[in-house]
């Protein structure tokens, strides 16, 4: 289980940290305290800890690299607080504040902890360990993937990064501060410790101890999962320095990583081999339900071999970790202690325990949906959680039969058509604790769904149509259609344009989107036909004439959904689909309600004025990555430096 990870720095690793300390009066080397730790196996993995304690910290992934800052906005998520470019266009504006405080406790500053720290443990083991033990080999590996991880973390919030791959030994300064370097330098060392990790470690079943069968803990698949991923990455497009230069260029655009076809191709041939490894050996994993894939992660089924998932960052129960926090449903913080299979902390405390829900849908995102895809009502939410506790705050009462309007209810609220929430990690799954905005849930990272679309899309060669010749008799089309079988629809031919749009379907809301529309240098393209659409349909022209204004619904109760009193959630809401028509059987006397979906007060809800993916004027290409942040830089000795005209 999960619990068995631990997020605190060992005892061990500080140990070994001040003996590096040491070094600077002590000409000894390598410190016996290092040997110690790297010759125990126990100890070593607790060194490992330590990275992931680097995972839990405030501004770490415990919420700043969790989704709601990093991911956004794309053509299909956007923030929900549109009108903050500090939330909603961030990395497309100028200014390099630190999105944080003044002090080093940011993403940049905590994931280069972890690679350091990470450097230590395989400079260790290489060192000091018997590298012939299995438990060796698997914690080599382990720690190699977890640098990779977090090398892949900062290239897509930064583009070129610092190039670290030892650990700092008390002596050598460049060590210490290593500069900028082009990230295909990253790229290519990645591609060794990658293939090295899955050559070390087994099959999750297969890992040694606590690791074994534990979706918390990387295993071979991650290791080729991270591969293939970083080879789409490295053979697609990116903005990029004209020239790498040291100490910043405005000279930027967006062009191919990799100028060479044939250099690109073999990046496919290599996605592809490392998709085929996974898809061969860990076909079972694929779940039946679309539904129970994040129903598994909102209740905490930890067992590789009972889940679609191959990795997902762990943290502790009750705890930290905000992911459902930040991109899941949306709760009032007045249902606090009401939704029975969430145990609240401070039920009694109204600014306690809600959801902050910083990931909203794009509203035109709906409509691209087939009417019959399994995927469309997990992933879209048109609701919050509500709780009325009998001073009035439901306008609707007379749609609650049999609760006088005096009675507290929690009730599933109609949301208007400028915040549908995205609905694969939900509050009522939830079989945990949750502290304030501290929900614990494991953040995803890769499902094998993911790796049948990127074999699908490594296959044709992606963009380009560069193929690789080799597919391990597996076809493209077969991984296409299991994805879309199960959203219950039928076979699509294997097109560059269908792979754009299957992985939006299936995927949405997972911190991918916009990582995706990077590499396939679509992101202005499509951020700028979004926002256009989104105006079509609030305005009722083009594509969207004769939308229904309202939506219609009805209640059903249910009361496993309250810990006392009564519960409602809809039964029926029709509306949404662009020839919606009012329902035959509409009637206030029933219990049906009719809302307006796009305005209020007579005043549109979606505007330029206050809605946007991003701002205008803006220069999306050139604004696809975080600034370094001001207090980073002044830290560096003059090793970083900022592009892209910040």
């Amino acid at each position: 289980m999960k619990t068995e990870i631990k997020y605190f720095i060992l005892g061990a690793l500080a140990l070994t940290l001040a003996a590096c300390e040491k070094n600077f009066f002590d000409t000894e080397s390598p410190s016996a305290m290092d040997e110690a730790v790297f010759k125990s196996a126990d100890l070593t993995e607790q060194a490992i800890g330590a990275i992931y304690n680097t995972f839990g910290e405030d501004k770490s992934f415990r919420n700043r690299l969790c989704g709601g800052y990093v991911a956004l906005n794309t053509d299909i998520e956007h923030a929900s607080k549109s009108e903050d470019a500090e939330y909603a266009a961030y990395n497309m504006t100028g200014g390099t504040g630190n999105l944080s405080t003044s002090n080093g406790k940011d993403p940049w500053a905590y994931l280069n902890s972890a690679i350091e720290r990470a450097n230590v443990v395989v400079d260790g083991i290489r060192h000091h360990s018997d590298t012939t033990d299995a438990t060796f080999k698997y914690l080599l590996g382990e720690a190699l993937t977890l640098r990779a991880f977090c090398y892949l973390e900062m290239v897509k919030l930064w583009g070129d990064v610092p190039a670290s791959f030892e650990s700092f030994n008390g002596y050598n300064s460049e060590v210490l501060y290593t500069k900028k370097q082009d990230r295909n330098v990253i790229y290519e060392q990645l591609r060794k410790d990658l293939k090295e990790a899955a050559r070390l470690m087994p099959w999750s079943p297969n890992c040694p101890g606590k690791a074994a069968n534990f979706t918390g803990r990387p295993s071979k698949a991650l290791a080729l999962g991270l591969l293939a991923r970083m080879d789409l990455m490295y053979a697609g497009l990116a903005m990029r320095p004209d020239v790498f230069t040291e100490g910043g260029t405005k000279t930027c655009s967006v062009q191919y990583n990799v100028k060479d076809a044939d250099a690109r191709k073999a990046l496919y041939q290599e996605a592809v081999w490392a998709c085929a490894q996974i898809i061969k050996q860990e076909d079972y994993k694929f779940q039946t339900n679309f539904e129970d894939v994040f129903k598994d992660l909102c209740q905490d089924v930890t067992d590789y071999s009972q889940s679609e998932w191959i990795w997902a960052l762990p943290f502790l129960d009750g705890a930290r970790g905000q992911v459902l926090s930040l991109t899941g449903n949306k709760m009032s913080e007045r249902c606090a202690g009401k939704i029975i299979n969430t145990i609240f902390y401070a039920a009694g405390d109204k600014n306690n325990a809600k959801t902050q829900a910083m990931i909203e849908i794009v509203p035109t995102f709906y409509y691209l949906f087939d009417k019959n895809d399994k995927r469309r009502d997990i992933t879209i939410l048109p609701w919050t959680w509500e709780y009325d506790d009998g001073s009035g705050t439901s306008s609707d009462a007379a749609a609650f039969p049999g609760v006088p309007a005096s009675d507290s209810k929690l009730y599933q609220k109609q949301s208007n058509i400028g915040q549908l929430y995205c609905g694969k990690l939900r509050v009522e799954w939830m079989t945990r604790s949750y502290a304030s905005n501290e929900d614990g849930i494991d953040m995803p990272v890769l499902r094998y769904a993911d790796v049948l679309l990127m074999f699908a899309e490594a296959a044709i060669g992606s963009k380009e149509g560069n193929a690789p010749s080799e597919l391990y008799g597996i076809t493209a089309q077969s991984c296409m259609d299991k994805v879309r079988t199960r959203a219950g629809l039928p076979s699509v031919p294997v097109t560059f344009d269908n792979i754009v749009n299957e992985r939006a379907f299936e995927l949405c809301g997972e911190n991918i989107r916009k990582y995706d529309l990077m590499r396939w240098g679509l992101l202005k393209a499509k951020l700028e036909a979004a926002q256009q659409a989104v105006y079509d349909l609030q305005n009722n022209v083009g594509d969207y004439e004769g939308r229904p204004d309202s939506v219609w619904f009805h209640y059903t109760r249910n009361d496993q959904f309250a810990q006392s009193g009564a519960a409602f959630v809809f039964d029926k809401f029709v509306g949404l689909d662009k020839d919606a028509v009012c329902p035959a059987e509409f009637s206030k006397e029933n219990g049906w309600v009719a809302k307006s979906f796009f305005d209020k007060d007579d005043v549109d809800i979606i505007n330029t004025e206050n809605w946007y993916l991003y701002k205008s004027g803006t220069n999306i290409d050139m604004h696809q990555y975080w600034p370094i942040f001001d207090v980073n830089i002044a830290a560096s000795n003059g090793t970083l430096w900022n592009d892209y005209e910040y």
